[in-house]
């Protein structure tokens, strides 16, 4: 970092988090949904559950099902559902499996833009502050820009870093795909912001750990 900020004004700040978001309502909505189709197989074939449901219990079927009976059988066919589901969705492979990625996207962008609020926005003299944010769970990085550097140099030139950051970390090498991050930046930073002589460093040249 100190390095990429030796020819320019501007500060990079890089920020790795293991994920972005919980996705606790995108599980919630994948129970609900798995639920509601289990009830759905159940009213298109009761008769295969409530044959399977006898078989459980020893084979000593009733003489004939009530409506209130074959109810309750299926309350408890979908709540056995959904509680399966949400259960198997806590592991954390298969909870991002199952995200879909425009989720994913979206939420490791609000989350980037959340901590450049804090860490990055209006905490240098000439809004010159810029976040690489890395979210590992997704797969995913952003990076955000302060005014000064937003109203000058467009979204797509921050892409070359993104992948060559990106390119390394595919390949298992995570400390110098953010080196790689952090010194492209650098680059673009001092083609429009070059550093003076009367230039302080204002903010650490540390990685964040989230």
């Amino acid at each position: 970092m100190a390095a990429a900020e030796l020819s320019t004004s501007g500060e990079i700040v890089p920020v790795v988090a293991r994920a972005s978001d919980g996705y606790s309502d995108v599980i919630l909505w994948w129970a609900i949904a798995i639920a509601f189709t289990a009830l759905g197989i159940f009213a298109w074939v009761p008769q295969v559950f409530i044959e399977a449901w006898d078989a459980l219990m020893g084979g000593w079927g009733h003489e004939g099902w009530t409506a209130a009976q074959i109810a309750t059988l299926a309350a408890g066919l979908g709540l056995a559902v959904f509680i399966a589901v949400w259960a198997v969705l806590q592991i954390p492979a298969l909870r991002f499996f199952c995200i879909p990625g425009p989720i994913k996207a979206a939420r490791v962008r609000d989350a980037a833009v959340r901590h450049f609020k804090v860490g990055a926005q209006a905490r240098t003299q000439g809004h010159t502050g810029v976040l690489l944010y890395l979210s590992v769970a997704e797969h995913r990085a952003e990076i955000v820009a302060d005014t000064a550097i937003a109203a000058i140099v467009p979204a797509e030139v921050w892409g070359e870093a993104m992948a060559d950051m990106l390119g390394h970390i595919g390949q298992g090498n995570m400390a110098e795909g953010i080196a790689a991050g952090v010194r492209d930046v650098g680059a673009v930073l001092a083609l429009h912001f070059p550093r003076d002589e009367n230039d302080t460093n204002e903010l650490p040249d540390r990685l964040i750990e989230l």
